[in-house]
């Protein structure tokens, strides 16, 4: 007969799985530090001998690292995605950036959809906290702050698609984004007339996850992404213009 002796599993596997499962959810975050070991094996309801057993399974399986007096952190496994070499490549052709936004097009434009239908109503509760946050940097005039909670906005959204290999190449892309590989978010904050349509496109997208309607949801994200792409554009062309103009005046200086 095919049966199998029941055994009880260990308390440090249970809490490897919990773990395993709070990263893989995108809960536990690439450089997040855990509470100490004494507050953590309370919260657990387990020993510190085997809270330890599980941090070093996990730390072996390259999902957590120690560092030396300043604790344990989630690893910071997501830059991995692409290799070094190949991310140098894409900071530097602008062919990378403009397939890199068709990219998000496709890929967020299926991510709101999902979210429209999906969603929790704690999810939207989410989204809509973070565009009160855009909406209030957008009136203290704070650039920075509102590229990066624009960033914070479309993870959001791709959160609530509950699709976590979605979820984690979006902020594998994300991070390159925010680390400047494809182009300085600041850019397109620069003016306050594009700034005011940016705020306005992803209020149309919070409106239409909020109505729970996916084709509304992924227009509006289709619609704010090619406005995004443009405006990109425009960037690259005036940077040519000017180095053309430099060259030009460089010329007329010499000839005088």
């Amino acid at each position: 007969m095919p049966f199998q002796k029941i055994e009880a599993e260990k308390l440090s596997a249970q809490v490897v799985r919990q773990i395993e499962q709070l990263i893989l959810r995108g809960i536990l975050r690439p450089g997040e530090r855990f509470p100490s070991e004494r507050d953590l094996a309370a919260r657990l309801g387990v020993s510190r001998p085997s809270l330890r057993d599980a941090l070093n399974t996990l730390e072996q399986q390259d999902l957590l690292t120690t560092r030396p007096g300043a604790g344990v952190f989630v690893a910071d496994f997501l830059g991995s995605a692409f290799a070094a070499p190949l991310m140098r490549l894409f900071a530097t052709h602008d062919e990378a950036l403009f397939d890199y936004l068709t990219f998000r097009r496709d890929l967020e434009g299926l991510a709101a959809a999902r979210a429209a239908h999906l969603a929790s109503d704690t999810d939207l509760k989410t989204i809509a906290t973070i565009f009160a946050k855009m909406e209030r940097a957008s009136r203290l005039g704070d650039p920075e702050n509102e590229a990066k909670l624009d960033a914070e906005f479309h993870l959001s959204i791709i959160e609530a698609s509950h699709n976590v290999v979605m979820l984690h190449m979006m902020r594998s892309m994300f991070q390159m984004l925010q680390a400047g590989v494809f182009y300085n978010r600041k850019i397109i904050f620069a003016q306050q007339t594009t700034r005011r349509a940016l705020l306005a496109q992803h209020r149309d997208i919070h409106l239409a996850l909020a109505a729970r309607k996916p084709d509304l949801a992924q227009a509006a994200v289709n619609i704010h992404l090619d406005f995004v792409t443009a405006a990109m554009r425009d960037h690259k062309r005036a940077e040519q213009n000017e180095s053309v103009a430099k060259l030009r005046l460089e010329h007329e200086r010499r000839r005088s």
